[in-house]
């Protein structure tokens, strides 16, 4: 199981915006993931997705990493942000804007 907590660590640390997903973001296969790709696009943000679909200790060593039960799992800057519903509240509070402003991402669009 290390070496799945490895891999997933070294996502998190060396991209910016990482989303542990069902799918991909060119087909999410669920529609949770869906709406967190949506946000993302929508906010002009790069960011990398992971297909937990690939990878059954993938799937299960997420869930283990972030202490969270549920994907889609977004994270910025190596900090766990949470799952649809968290990042759905905090984009349409704006929320989610400032938070990736503050951490140096650069957002194309606003609420």
């Amino acid at each position: 199981m290390t070496g799945i907590h490895d891999f997933i660590d070294n996502e998190v640390k060396t991209n910016d915006i990482v989303l542990f997903m069902k799918g991909t973001p060119q087909f999410p296969q669920c529609g949770f993931s869906g709406q967190v790709v949506q946000i993302l696009e929508y906010l002009g943000v790069d960011y990398k997705g992971v297909n937990i679909l690939a990878d059954a200790d993938l799937r299960q060593g997420i869930k283990d990493y972030s202490n969270w039960p549920t994907v889609p799992q977004l994270y910025i800057k190596g900090e766990f942000i949470g799952g649809c519903d968290i990042v759905r509240e905090m984009f349409q509070a704006g929320e989610l804007q400032t938070h990736l402003q503050e951490n140096g991402v650069e957002v194309k669009a606003s609420a």
